[in-house]
């Protein structure tokens, strides 16, 4: 039973590397972290120890089938990514562009309602508690801009000498 390798495969909207080990290949899809996929090969009752590219068509499918359904097949809620959703109340798990699409929506749904964090996310500034006093400015310039202080310091130097020659 040779299986043909493939270098790159595209799983749930998501190229992923044919020569990493299928739990570390599966972590590159946004939504999946290591607990998640190494809970969705044993699920799927693959080897760990397989790569990605020698899986076949029909296993791909079992894998998105059981990362897009967990609860049919038997994973626990605690490894979901959203616990008692506010649309609707129930835990999914959400992967590629759905997760990313519900971070958006909930970041915008605290600036709309005017939370703390959303305030914090509408400014730019950083939302969990760090301190803001030394880290975290983005590429603004911040104390002594001392290449333009020293250049001013040389042109009135400069005109200072100006006027003591006349």
């Amino acid at each position: 039973m040779s299986r043909e390798f493939r270098h790159v495969l595209r799983v749930s909207g998501t190229n992923i590397d044919g020569t990493k080990n299928v739990v570390y290949g599966l972590t590159k899809i946004v939504g999946v972290g290591m607990s998640y996929a190494a809970a969705v090969v044993k699920a799927s009752e693959l080897k760990p120890s397989l790569r990605v590219g020698e899986l076949s068509e029909a296993e791909i499918q079992k894998l998105e089938d059981i990362m897009h359904d967990p609860a049919k097949y038997g994973l626990p809620a605690r490894l979901y990514n959203r616990r008692k959703a506010l649309d609707n109340g129930r835990d999914v798990h959400l992967i590629g562009p759905d997760a990313t699409l519900s971070v958006k929506n909930d970041i915008d749904f605290m600036t709309d309602i005017r939370t703390w964090k959303g305030i914090r996310h509408s400014l730019g500034l950083k939302v969990r508690g760090q301190r803001t006093r030394t880290t975290g400015r983005k590429g603004r310039a911040v104390g002594v801009a001392k290449k333009i202080v020293m250049e001013a310091a040389r042109a009135a130097a400069a005109e200072r000498e100006k006027e003591e020659k006349k």
